[in-house]
């Protein structure tokens, strides 16, 4: 029996984030499936290198460098857009083609993932410090061979408040905007381009500075809103432990988001130091360079091993809210 028209647009538009979200929730990406075929993020990684190393020549000329960057980003989100369009016509072609639309969707997004790496890092430390700073290593930027243990830890948790925003909130909520506009999957799939080129190319390094300009300020563009809306997730799942946690994740959020350097990092991170009773930033070192980043939250600034527990609880109900209000974009779009 084939559901109602208003029933079968329901399903076709605003129920996919939110069944996107569950599916990569549940199973994430397979293993095996890597394995087999990679990764949508590493299909568009090797179509980055390969801009890279052939528009990438200019970088001691800084308007010839900076707009090589702007046609390399162009020929990506192009390239991706195209591809991700085509697909989800086909999708639509076929019954219940939304399923499949959904599957591919929750590729981009890394909900399981990023819980999955941070609750890595409690296991390791279990084990040994060596094992935490390894394990750690992967998730951050940032040297992690001098680190102890709290240090470990406040890194886990800095890395889960921030990749909250730009691997989880965002790819959804550019995803229900493109369900509203140019198609849920090409909207999520260009996120996930013009992030992973910020990630790729978008440093203030030399060789960097001005071929990975336009990444970079595209990518701070894109994750305004997804930064400020996960900063208002944490602060409503602080609620859960009373009414005063919340309040001091706002007040927090407040205060010290603008700190950061960048301008979308702090909020989440701050929102979840308040959420925490935890102090977030301060010192440390990228590359052999010693960086001083200002603190956020007036908490306590030594972390215990269990402490990466309590920020996955803080997470898990930050995500339930998310899927609550996908449920919701599904009902009114």
């Amino acid at each position: 029996m084939t559901p109602p028209p208003f029933l079968m647009a329901l399903l076709d538009t605003g129920l996919q984030p939110a069944l996107s979200l569950v599916v990569e929730r549940v199973a994430g990406y397979p293993n095996w499936l890597y394995r087999v075929i990679g990764h949508p993020v590493s299909w568009m990684g090797r179509l980055i290198d390969y801009m890279d190393e052939h528009m990438n020549t200019m970088a001691h000329v800084k308007s010839l460098s900076r707009l090589n960057g702007v046609l390399a980003m162009l020929l990506l989100c192009t390239t991706v857009w195209l591809i991700a369009t085509v697909i989800e016509a086909l999708c639509a072609a076929v019954p219940y083609g939304f399923v499949i639309s959904a599957l591919l969707g929750s590729t981009l997004i890394a909900q399981k993932s990023l819980r999955d790496h941070v609750r890595d890092v409690n296991r390791a430390l279990s084990s040994s410090l060596s094992a935490g700073r390894a394990a750690v290593a992967q998730i951050v930027g940032r040297d992690t061979r001098g680190l102890d243990v709290s240090d470990v830890v406040k890194a886990a948790l800095e890395s889960l408040a921030e990749n909250t925003a730009d691997g989880v909130v965002a790819p959804v909520f550019w995803y229900c905007v493109g369900c509203l506009t140019i198609g849920g999957l090409p909207a999520v799939a260009l996120y996930k381009a013009i992030n992973t080129a910020d990630s790729m190319i978008g440093h203030k390094t030399p060789q960097y500075l001005h071929f990975g300009w336009a990444a970079a300020r595209i990518d701070d563009l894109v994750n305004l809103p997804a930064s400020r809306l996960t900063a208002l997730l944490f602060i409503v799942a602080a609620a859960f432990t009373g009414k005063a946690q919340a309040l001091k994740s706002a007040r927090v959020t407040w205060r010290d988001a603008r700190r950061h350097r960048s301008p979308n990092a702090g909020w989440p991170e701050a929102a979840m130091a308040g959420a925490l009773n935890m102090k977030f930033g301060g010192p440390r070192t990228y590359g052999g360079e010693f960086v001083k980043l200002p603190y956020m939250g007036d908490g306590r600034d030594h972390f215990l091993r269990q402490d990466i527990e309590t920020g996955l609880k803080l997470f898990d109900r930050a995500m339930l809210v998310l899927f609550a209000l996908t449920l919701l974009f599904a009902l009114l779009a």
